[in-house]
């Protein structure tokens, strides 16, 4: 028993070493942060590298589709332009 509990905590401080995390931070799926980043890419339709100027474009895109005077609600709007805050907030500064 004590062989296998050794063996655990050497597998646990390698993947520690060679990965740069514990084993079990692979269990917890991601910050609350990258889970929004992800949703807000996923609903603008952009990559993870996208730059300023595609996330405006997907941004206006997305708009124009649900836009209360197309048939969208306001809500849809609130959350896409959450969304393109959400990345560009992301983006380095272009000082």
């Amino acid at each position: 028993m004590l062989r296998l509990i050794l063996i655990a905590a050497a597998i646990a401080v390698a993947c520690r070493m060679l990965l740069g995390k514990w084993p079990w931070e692979y269990l917890r799926g991601g910050s609350i942060r990258s889970q929004a980043l992800f949703r807000a890419r996923e609903l603008l339709g952009v990559r993870a590298n996208a730059d300023r100027k595609e996330i405006i474009a997907a941004h206006k895109r997305l708009v124009t589709v649900v836009h209360p005077d197309r048939g969208g609600t306001g809500a849809q709007v609130h959350e896409a332009n959450a969304a393109r805050d959400l990345l560009l907030g992301e983006l380095p500064d272009e000082s």
